[in-house]
């Protein structure tokens, strides 16, 4: 057997996976070990994990692979350098980032001591990695790969063509022009400085119109070919050092729109200022430009391959709004988008190049489900509730076996349609930022006030950011107006008119929903569970959002008990365990 290790290393993110003969077998991010939201550095404790998996150390690895290459693009960089476009700071501060970095061989020996190493290690271009990583696992023979992001070995976009095992890379976007920039830069001015903080731009959007939208033109320049470019006069990335840290913490990005972005569009916002339908027309403005960069491309790309097929991949392609409207605005019928779409992902893209390259043939199973990380039996959960019986009997909590899957999830579906909040912790957690139903809570979508209980109970995050709808693939078009596998939440899409009053917990201010289409033959557990709320109220829907509480979504079963604990959660099912904690008292 041939192990092939992919890592996203060093970007936010960080990530690992194996595959065994070519055959994807584990895959996680390293924040669900390390408890901090988009963890960047070496990803040890991912590594870990897909190894024990297989049930190998890492001598039995032959190949490493990571999704970036430093050599790439080296004459381009080398120009740009030498044409002094770049600042001595912004040179310096690479440098010394490389410097920093211990060699793979390095940090693996660190970290399994008494272990030896000795596969190969594989430097894959990133954008590459990007565009293995949704064609070879996508179920199309042959279809346009896209990747956007924000950039990765001095590009920000590359596109091609796959067709079985074959995948040509046909045109880039260099540095310094980036949509991702574009975004994350028009994020900051809004006020929401975190990395990954991009989704809180596009669940504020439809709260506004796009009357920015002429202004936020001329930072995006659309080209006759399908590229875009940057008005670099109001950017700072190309020039200055931009204060980057990506070791063994959470991503930090300084700013980088340049300060005349004020006098185009007005004072930007700070992070704790409120919100005023101005910021709310700013949203809506910049994702309207995103979309139509993003289409344009698209556009000129199905009229160069003449293909029904799209795979799409970089952090841009977890912008769901925009995924949702490529049928509508492209000529493209079929969009698929993996779990991990952005530089988690490039992990699995990765390792498939080094297999193809070590004389394998890149896979071209699907992947149809996103269910690769750890998973725990029901004994590891009985022993743990009973270490934590003092903690559960003092808040009053009981705890229930139910072997029975049938009365199991009878029993949350009542749950649910009692109003309750309920922890659902199953099986292998996700690939990839979104809870699928493995590490969810579940409510009931029909409940006006369903949103207000759960940011009151648990998530405390902003009123304008909608939860998404869980429902049966087969309920699909008599929900939506656009019936279509969306298994992985990547899309969103306009609930039916008739239907919205029906589940105003998951129905955003436009009218739209962020969906997961569940199956019975990839995760019958959760089909089972919303199956059973259909039968006792007619609805195949649930409201399904992560299980966390403004940390990394759990991973272990502590992780959930702990959340459930600290947080005035309902009801938690582990496994095949319930733990109900008792209704609060009248109010004094």
């Amino acid at each position: 057997m041939t192990y092939v290790l992919g890592l996203n290393a060093y970007h936010g993110d960080s990530s690992a996976c194996l595959l065994r003969d070519g055959e994807l077998i584990a895959a996680a991010e390293e924040e669900r070990f390390r408890r901090i939201k988009h963890w960047a550095g070496f990803p040890i404790e991912a590594i870990r994990y897909c190894l024990s998996e297989a049930g190998i150390g890492i001598a039995d690895v032959e190949h490493v692979a990571l999704n970036s290459d430093a050599r790439a693009a080296f004459w381009r960089k080398l120009r740009y350098t030498l044409a002094g476009h770049a600042s001595a700071a912004l040179i310096f501060e690479k440098l010394r980032t490389r410097k920093r970095r211990a060699t793979v061989e390095e940090r693996l020996m660190r970290a399994f001591p008494g272990q030896s190493f000795n596969g190969t290690v594989h430097r894959v271009e990133h954008h590459l990695a990007h565009l293995a990583s949704c064609f070879y696992v996508s179920p199309y023979d042959s279809a346009v790969a896209v990747s956007v992001d924000g950039f990765g070995d001095f590009s920000s976009a590359a596109w091609g063509f796959g067709h079985s095992n074959e995948l040509v890379v046909q045109g880039r976007v260099h540095f310094p022009h980036s949509l991702g920039v574009f975004y994350q830069a028009l994020t900051q001015f809004l006020g929401f400085p975190f990395y990954g903080d991009e989704y809180k731009v596009m669940g504020l959007a439809p709260y506004g119109e796009p009357r920015y939208l002429d202004a936020i033109r001329k930072l995006v320049m659309l080209r006759s070919d399908g590229r875009y470019e940057l008005n670099l006069a109001y950017f700072r990335h190309q020039r200055h050092e931009i204060g980057y840290e990506w070791a063994d913490a959470a991503p930090m990005v300084s700013q980088l729109y340049a300060d005349r972005l004020v006098d185009l569009l007005g004072p930007a916002r700070s992070k704790d200022e409120p919100l005023a339908q101005r910021h709310m027309d700013l949203a809506r403005s910049i994702q309207r430009m995103y979309e139509d960069a993003l289409f344009h491309l698209l556009n000129q790309l199905h009229a160069r391959n003449d293909s029904k097929n799209l795979t799409l991949a970089g952090g841009c392609a977890m912008n769901s709004v925009a995924n949702g409207k490529i049928r509508a605005n492209t000529p493209f019928e079929q969009v698929y988008i993996q779990s991990a779409a952005g530089d988690a992902g490039g992990a699995i893209g990765a390792a498939l190049v080094a297999w193809q390259r070590s004389g394998g043939q890149a896979g071209r199973s699907s992947m149809d489900h996103a269910y690769w990380g750890p998973q725990y039996e029901n004994g590891d959960i009985a022993a743990l509730l009973q270490r934590y019986g003092d903690q559960l009997q003092a808040e009053g909590c009981t705890v229930s076996h139910l072997p029975s899957e049938s009365e199991l999830v009878q029993a949350t579906a009542a749950a649910v349609v009692d109003g309750q909040v309920v922890g659902w912790f199953q099986g292998r957690m996700e690939w990839g930022p979104r809870a699928l139903g493995n590490r969810s809570i579940v409510c009931d979508p029909r409940r006006t006030d369903m949103k207000d209980i759960l940011n009151l109970k648990i998530k405390r995050r902003e009123s304008f950011r909608p939860f998404a709808p869980s429902i049966l693939r087969e309920a699909v078009a008599e929900w939506f107006e656009d019936d279509d596998d969306v298994p992985f939440m990547m899309k969103v899409f306009q609930i039916r008119p008739e239907k919205r009053a029906e589940i105003p917990a998951v129905t955003h201010v436009d009218g739209s929903g962020r969906l997961q289409t569940v199956y019975r033959n990839t995760n019958p557990r959760y089909y089972a569970l919303i199956d059973a709320f259909r039968q006792l109220t007619g609805v195949p829907i649930v409201l399904n959002t992560s299980f966390n509480e403004n940390e990394p979504v759990v991973c272990r079963p502590e992780e959930a008990l702990d959340c459930f604990l600290r947080t005035r959660m309902d009801m938690l099912v582990l496994g095949d365990y319930l733990i109900i904690r008792p209704p609060p008292g009248p109010p004094e």
